[in-house]
């Protein structure tokens, strides 16, 4: 399995990028891939989504430890053990909202996690807010109409409850080529009078293999992109796409 990623501050943003992302083992055959994406009319929005990747990297951590020092416990599914993570995320979100005296404001971003089995060949996607996946040639965009959704709203939600709640899940059942991506893929603006705007960029990201021998792929691409189609993103993106061999 090869995984690629990339970071990148859009055009609308002077200061700080947004968005953040995270690739952490979860045991022997887990990964777990994550994307945030801060909000932008929040307080510090690149604080949301950089914490949020931290506190993930320490559960992955965790449960990787527990695999190691407890070998006989029988193993989740994929979607007991993403549920597991996100309980343990919310959780300790509401920890260090009371221990740093943070607002709802402070803790607003969105999450799409994929957890891959890499034994198993499969896995799950979970998205709260805005954000494109793509399994294997297929795209799905999750869009909120204008209606954001934010980890910070559901803090004090009765996990369970709102965990029920959420749908935007995507079960992956055959692992060859799956990208995961903050929505600022879809805000890619020309960059000189004549650009190329025939060029799709979630395609020419997420399924062309180009660069693909180099681990900066996805940078390369931008890049292309850039100076190639004089196309550049407008808002923060966060990608991360895996190659299944």
């Amino acid at each position: 399995m090869k995984i690629y990623t990339t970071l990148q501050i859009g055009d609308f943003h002077l200061n700080h990028c947004e968005d953040y992302f995270l690739i952490e083992n979860v045991g022997t055959n887990r990964t777990l891939m994550a994307v945030m994406d801060g909000c932008t009319m929040a307080r510090d929005s690149y604080f949301a989504s950089t914490l949020v990747a931290r506190i993930l990297r320490k559960i992955c951590i965790t449960q990787g430890y527990l695999e190691l020092h407890q070998p006989g416990l029988p193993l989740p599914s994929p979607e007991e053990q993403v549920k597991q993570i996100l309980s343990a995320l919310m959780q300790q979100l509401k920890q260090l909202q009371s221990l740093l005296l943070l607002e709802q404001k402070d803790l607003l971003t969105t999450l799409v996690l994929f957890l891959a089995d890499k034994k198993q060949n499969n896995g799950l996607i979970l998205a709260i807010g805005d954000g494109l996946v793509s399994v294997n040639g297929t795209v799905t965009l999750f869009d909120q109409d204008n209606k954001p959704d934010y980890l910070g709203f559901h803090l004090h939600e009765n996990f369970d409850d709102w965990y029920h709640s959420l749908d935007q899940k995507i079960v992956v059942e055959q692992l060859r080529d799956v990208s995961i991506a903050t929505d600022g893929i879809m805000l890619f603006q020309p960059s000189r009078p004549i650009a190329d705007t025939s060029t799709d960029p979630v395609d020419f990201l997420l399924h062309d293999l180009h660069f693909n021998e180099h681990e900066d792929m996805l940078d390369r691409k931008l890049k292309a992109l850039e100076h190639q189609r004089g196309l550049r993103p407008s808002d923060d993106i966060a990608i991360i796409r895996a190659i299944y061999s």
